[in-house]
């Protein structure tokens, strides 16, 4: 019997059998030899193609390298900012992306995002940063045949230093789509603040994506970011710092609300010990159009700003989120709760007409409000995750509660058990399992 010597079918076929065949099927195509595999891998198949690499996975490298190096549009890093090793493969790893225009995106991802207390960065480590990270990164950026359309830094606080030089090397700014500068910081109540230059935002004329940190922004910077077409401003607010930031007025914010009528505003507490206490002081402004809402770990449950914001948001908030660990603060949110006639997130429910989103963790809710938030959102609320509900003294209508709490929503509803939440949900936590979480929901708000 005569078997097939498929390795011998000239490229002209192949490429004719390849372009009649849908993704999958080509991907299954390419397994029956060496010659067919080879002839896969074509930039016609991958054309808006991301690689997900980890440099722990020397395997992955050595394909990428190989046979994907001039193919990903978008490359996705994982590695681990302690380990020199990782550095030092990173540092290969860029200068080939910097050699390859198809790689149009770049996105970090790595659970130490904190490597160092930035004060105490001694001259080694800086240098170890810029040459390993800052001066590939330059070439990435300064390109201007294929110019880089994202940049994400990956809330690395140790990268989000050179923002300003970032900007300054890239070749093609007016093809700038999203940005990231945001970062999660070693130390929230102390660090260096990043300055930007206005004109370098303003050249970035086709930016819809950007992400700060608070301390990033001021008057200027919001006004003259209004020249571009963003869809999505992400704000991250660690510490406040009197001295070296002013807080954004008023009249900032009602220029910039009233120029982008239907912008998604992000605004993060990351660790923000501080700043959480004087949110609707200092930071919430009548004319802030904020979307979303996160408070994450901060220590503290600030029901004065949620009321706040179920009045001067009432028209523009989508979803919020409260996540902390629960022995935090637990007498101080009994005594709140004991002495307020009214649950905030019931009022948030009541008054903000666009809240489809709430998730509480660390805050313990009452199951009579859950079913007036449930009742004042109904099937609107697209999503009610809690995970502490106070049954006592009545655990036995639990499940006539449940029962009625899906009708009311319009879906299966149950509150979320202990063993379903991440480690960092409840008691002390490693501070880089809950980097890694927090890091998870600021690209889960970027890629929305």
């Amino acid at each position: 019997m005569n078997i097939p010597q498929w390795h011998t079918i000239p490229a002209v076929a192949l490429n004719q059998i390849f372009d009649y065949l849908d993704s999958r099927d080509r991907r299954a195509a390419a397994n029956c030899c060496w010659a067919w595999r080879h002839h896969f891998f074509q930039r016609r198949y991958f054309r808006n193609f991301r690689f997900h690499i980890d440099v722990a996975q020397d395997d992955q490298l050595t394909f990428f390298h190989h046979s994907m190096a001039n193919l990903a549009k978008e490359l996705v890093i994982v590695f681990d900012f302690h380990n020199a090793f990782h550095i030092q493969k990173m540092r290969r790893l860029l200068y080939k992306a910097a050699r390859c225009d198809n790689i149009r995106a770049l996105r970090f991802q790595t659970n130490n995002v904190g490597l160092v207390a930035a004060g105490n960065m001694h001259s080694e480590h800086l240098v170890a940063i810029e040459q390993c990270f800052v001066e590939p990164l330059k070439l990435i950026l300064g390109r201007k045949n294929q110019a880089c359309q994202v940049l994400d830094l990956g809330a690395i606080e140790a990268l989000t230093y050179y923002g300003q030089d970032f900007l300054k090397a890239m070749g093609k700014p007016q093809e700038l789509l999203q940005l990231t500068l945001s970062s999660i910081k070693y130390d929230p109540s102390h660090y260096p603040i990043l300055g930007l230059d206005t004109t370098l935002l303003q050249k970035c004329a086709a930016l819809q994506v950007l992400s700060l940190d608070y301390d990033t922004l001021n008057d200027e910077l919001l006004h003259t970011i209004q020249v571009l077409p963003l869809r999505k401003l992400l704000i991250v607010v660690h510490g406040l710092d009197q001295e070296e930031h002013s807080d954004v007025s008023e009249a900032a914010w009602s220029n910039f609300s009233t120029h982008f009528t239907d912008i998604e505003l992000v605004l993060t507490l990351v660790y923000a010990y501080e700043a959480v206490e004087q949110l609707e002081l200092r930071i919430l402004r009548r004319n802030m159009p904020v979307t979303h809402i996160r408070m994450l770990f901060c220590e503290f449950m600030n029901e004065e700003a949620l009321d706040w914001m179920s009045v001067h948001n009432s028209d523009t908030l989508r979803s919020i989120y409260y996540i902390d660990s629960v022995s935090k603060h637990s007498n101080r949110i009994d005594y709140m709760r004991q002495t307020r006639l009214q649950d905030p997130f019931v009022m948030l429910s009541w008054r903000c007409k666009q809240l489809e989103e709430i998730v509480v963790h660390g805050y313990t809710m009452d199951p009579h409000n859950l079913l007036g938030i449930a009742r004042l959102r109904g099937r609107q609320l697209r999503r009610l995750e809690v995970s502490q509900i106070d049954w006592e003294p009545n655990v036995a209508a639990q499940p006539v509660f449940n029962q009625e709490m899906c009708s009311l929503l319009g879906q299966q509803w149950r509150p979320v058990e202990p063993e379903q939440l991440p480690s960092e949900g409840y008691g002390p936590v490693d501070y880089d399992v809950r980097d890694k979480y927090v890091f998870e929901l600021m690209r889960k708000d970027l890629s929305h």
